[in-house]
């Protein structure tokens, strides 16, 4: 669970994530909130809990990656700290690992049946776009690449070098999954998006780092792609 400046909402999130049958452990890397959050976390006080701090704001990437470093339980999923992805669907994102068919799973927005709050058209426009850019390197079928919900067989993703700090992340873990020719399934989720106002971090720049990433990785890791999936 990457975190920064979610005073708002830690407390609740903590909550419902400890609430699902499925969590073993729960891996918070705060990275460097100014807002109150930390002393949020200093009460934490559940044995599954694991937080780490970085000692400055470094980006949602780079907490992912020592989020990564530190898991150990033999599937890891990436939750945010807000409120807009619910854990109540980790049975959907677990099935395919749980079931042997997958070693990654991308828990789509957009391929679902279940409930979606209704915001920004230009974002989702502007997800899609970057999902088929992202697809057209690297030859996956994905509907959502930007989805904060994927899941990992632990010992794949840790075994993937990332580098990105910021949202670059994302297209640089699909770029390289898919290079790697792991299985990678996708499932509906639900979601309930927040508002700038209800502290919706990312932007259009963002959006435009996001096409550079997928450019570079998709440009270098195009050729390593496997010609076979992994068993």
């Amino acid at each position: 669970m990457p975190c920064y400046n979610e005073t708002a909402t830690i407390a609740q999130i903590v909550k419902r994530v400890l609430e699902s049958p499925y969590t073993a452990e729960l891996v918070i890397v705060d990275d460097g909130s100014t807002d109150g959050t930390r002393d949020l976390l200093e009460t934490l006080t559940d044995s599954r809990v694991k937080v780490f701090l970085q000692p400055v704001n470094q980006g949602k990437g780079a907490a992912i990656r020592r989020g990564f470093q530190e898991a150990t339980a033999e599937f890891v999923i990436v939750q945010d700290a807000d409120l807009e992805y619910d854990p109540v669907d980790y049975d959907l994102m677990l099935e395919p690992l749980l079931g042997g068919n997958a070693d990654v799973v991308f828990g789509s927005r957009f391929q679902s049946g279940r409930p979606r709050r209704v915001l920004y058209f230009w974002h989702s426009v502007g997800n899609r776009l970057l999902t088929l850019l992202s697809n057209m390197f690297t030859d996956l079928n994905l509907t959502d690449m930007e989805t904060c919900y994927k899941a990992f067989r632990t010992e794949v993703i840790q075994g993937i070098e990332l580098e990105q700090d910021r949202f670059g992340i994302e297209p640089e873990m699909t770029a390289k999954v898919a290079a790697g020719g792991w299985r990678v399934w996708e499932v509906g989720i639900s979601y309930s998006g927040r508002t700038y106002a209800e502290g919706k971090k990312i932007n259009w720049r963002d959006g435009v780092a996001a096409v550079k990433c997928i450019i570079k990785y998709g440009i270098a890791t195009r050729g390593q792609k496997s010609g076979h999936l992994r068993g």
